[in-house]
């Protein structure tokens, strides 16, 4: 596992294990399972419905929880609901903290969302601190008023939609670039893109982990999601070769400079 550090010190497993739109009912066997595979990172949220499985299959593994990163994000808008909520999660997950605290979107009071995240930071109920699907404009109003720079930015991020323009602005603020939707949130068409079926070969290994080693060697952080054991394995074998400079090239060239996932358009702002 590669490892990435945050501006506060803070060290984070380049690759995570993801579990949007996973059911509650088969989580903790997931999350459990990938545990066991190494994955030493584990991204929930409170909008996910699935924290107190994520919790109950950290608190069974056997594993350190000072070794075990967990995410999860904010469903709230203001500072006393945030705080709040970010109690709620801890309770349901049977956590003292979380790892990382993200506000999932953009909300009608950003700031005062971010103040709660500050807050809890603070009294040590998170280690770190970011948001997701934020634009440069609403990172760059945190960093301008907030006490606290965001850690984390975690944004769709795929071969059909590298984020070029966003990553410089993230990696000149110190601030990580994490990938939701690595793989195109299952969209075939990346998975059997010809170029990377080629490299692929190449490197004997599959589409997916080209993609995922192509997005960690640009130092972005990556949270795939399966339920299938033999890629739930396969998506974490990724640190043991590298792609080259030339290939590397090749597959930015494939970037369409679009959502391919069709968020909302409000989204799709210049910035990204």
């Amino acid at each position: 596992m590669d490892y990435f550090e945050l501006n506060n010190g803070v060290k984070v497993p380049a690759l995570g294990f993801g579990t949007y739109q996973m059911p509650s009912s088969i989580t903790e066997e997931n999350v459990a399972k990938a545990i066991d595979l190494r994955y030493r990172s584990i991204d929930t949220a409170q909008n996910y419905g699935n924290e107190a499985e994520v919790g109950a299959a950290v608190n069974k593994s056997g594993i350190a929880r000072d070794q075990l990163f967990v995410t999860s994000k904010t469903q709230t808008s203001g500072y006393r609901s945030t705080l709040r909520g970010i109690d709620e999660s801890l309770q349901s997950a049977n956590l003292d903290y979380f790892d990382l605290m993200i506000i999932h979107w953009p909300t009608v009071d950003n700031l005062g969302t971010y103040k709660a995240l500050e807050d809890a930071y603070k009294a040590g109920k998170l280690r770190a601190i970011g948001v997701s699907n934020f634009n440069s404009r609403k990172v760059q109003n945190l960093i301008d008023r907030a006490e606290i720079k965001p850690m984390i930015d975690q944004i769709e991020t795929h071969v059909y939609w590298q984020e070029n323009k966003m990553h410089d602005f993230l990696n000149k603020n110190n601030i990580l670039h994490e990938s939701w939707a690595p793989l195109g949130e299952g969209m075939s068409s990346v998975l059997n893109e010809p170029t990377i079926v080629n490299i692929a070969d190449n490197h004997q290994k599959s589409t997916a982990q080209v993609i995922l080693r192509f997005l960690t060697q640009q130092h972005i952080m990556v949270i795939p999601k399966s339920t299938n054991p033999v890629h739930i394995a396969e998506n974490l074998n990724v640190f043991d070769f590298e792609l080259t400079k030339t290939e590397i090239e090749t597959i930015k060239n494939l970037d369409r400079g679009h959502s391919d996932i069709n968020w909302p358009s409000s989204m799709e702002q210049e910035a990204y």
